[in-house]
């Protein structure tokens, strides 16, 4: 009590606090992310893993269960679970609940287990695990955005692919998750009878692709003093390059072209999509933890304006179809609104029945104490959310109980010639119990 006395009566300290907590909160109010849900981290990790082409079979032996092994290695694990399918190894792991320092320090043990293992024990042909932290903000898509063409031929998947490539560089963006699209590929469409004739097994035509068609590092050469990286290129996305090298083991000049065709094309597609129609390509754009919704989906929105203006002479056009920000703008809407609207309605009742200057007093009051809890909660790394603003309306009430109870009390003494100060202090002894076990429950 003494300290909340000198505060009182130093009143320019006073009056500087609350308009510096005022203004600061008001700032932060409008400066803070904008969501539908808070953020939450799970501790649930995903390990997915593709090895194109593999039985579901093979993708347990080769992969599921090495990674698996790699990952009893790491402490606080709770419990595995795994899932193999043709191609594709999806592995999922729940962390105890331990503290956040500790589970990031626990993911970059579980990402080193894992790479090495990659690097020991999987096949070659595997493609790097795509490792996830689960998240409210990447549990869902915030945008999906959708890449349409006349037909479904390399224009709209290198287009689709330019695409994936620029809204990853978004800032916000966490992960764009394609479904359709297709990666490249050179296939080698050989003939039996052609190879049989030439004397040549579909092994050794295997073995040429694969001793000829790669890129080779070897290593560095000194000359004079300028020290070079040596490079052998042996890939081209060109079919004439492939279709001209030479077959391993022949008697002669044979290249692959006399025994086999080869031509452009692309894997077998895991999804077929299609929008109003034509041909498509989708992508799920999730964000990172604490980033602005409505900040992110504007610029998205911006990106597609932009591109749709250099791509349209192709046929292939750019729609946003799903966008997280419009029921979040919605959610912040109501409860800002009936925030409001609750807010003047006791202002009126309680200059009604308490008189005029009583509602003064909770008019400056209220917003005081919300202003406070905004800095606290953006210190505390809080985002504005359906939860949030739902806590503070139902926080209201309360407040204003609490604000009446206090006010009512110094106003009772004042109405009696007590002095403003004392009146205040001997008010707060009063009722500073039973409000702040009030809070407290």
């Amino acid at each position: 009590m003494n300290l909340l006395q000198r505060l009182l009566q130093n009143h320019v300290l006073a009056n500087a606090t609350f308009v510096v907590v005022l203004l600061v909160g008001t700032l932060t109010y409008f400066k803070m992310p904008r969501a539908q849900d808070p953020e939450i981290n799970f501790n649930w990790i995903s390990i997915v893993t593709r090895l194109p082409g593999a039985s579901a079979e093979d993708i347990e032996k080769l992969v599921t269960d090495p990674l698996e092994e790699a990952i009893q290695q790491v402490p606080d694990i709770k419990f595995v679970s795994s899932t193999s399918r043709e191609s594709l190894s999806n592995i999922l792991v729940r962390f105890n609940d331990i503290s956040e320092k500790e589970f990031d320090k626990r993911v970059n043990d579980l990402r080193r287990e894992v790479q090495s293992k990659t690097n020991e024990e999987l096949p070659d042909e595997v493609d790097d695990p795509h490792i996830l932290e689960i998240t409210t903000a990447n549990s869902y898509p915030t945008a999906t955005v959708v890449v349409t063409g006349n037909a479904k031929d390399e224009i709209l998947r290198r287009t689709g692919l330019n695409v994936k490539k620029d809204i990853e560089r978004i800032k916000g963006v966490d992960d764009v998750n394609p479904a359709a699209l297709v990666e490249p590929e050179l296939l080698v469409e050989f003939a039996p009878e052609q190879l049989q004739a030439a004397g040549i097994s579909p092994t050794v035509l295997a073995d040429t692709i694969r001793g000829f068609f790669k890129d080779t590092q070897a290593g560095d050469l000194q000359i004079g003093n300028q020290q070079w990286l040596v490079r052998l290129i042996g890939t081209d996305a060109n079919p004439g390059y492939l279709a001209r090298l030479p077959i391993i083991g022949t008697q002669g000049d044979i290249s692959i072209d006399s025994v086999a065709r080869v031509r452009s094309g692309g894997e077998d597609p895991r999804e077929a999509v299609s929008y109003e129609g034509q041909p498509a390509i989708l992508f799920g754009i999730t964000k990172q933890a604490y980033v602005n919704t409505l900040d992110l989906v504007e610029d998205i929105n911006d990106y597609i304006e932009q591109k749709n203006k250099l791509i349209a002479q192709f046929g292939v056009e750019i729609k946003l179809l799903d966008d997280q920000s419009i029921p979040t703008k919605t959610a912040i809407s109501i409860m800002q609104s009936n925030s409001l609207l609750g807010l003047m309605l006791v202002m009126v009742v309680a200059w009604i029945f308490l008189g005029t200057r009583i509602a003064m007093f909770l008019g400056v009051g209220i917003p005081f104490t919300l202003a406070g809890t905004f800095i606290v909660l953006d210190y505390s790394g809080q985002t504005i959310n359906q939860s949030v603003l739902l806590g503070i309306v139902i926080v209201l009430g309360m407040l204003i109980d609490d604000a009446v109870v206090v006010v009512e009390a110094i106003y009772y003494r004042i109405q009696r010639g007590a002095k403003v100060l004392q009146a205040s202090l001997d008010a707060l002894r009063e009722v500073f119990s039973p409000v702040t076990s009030s809070v407290m429950t």
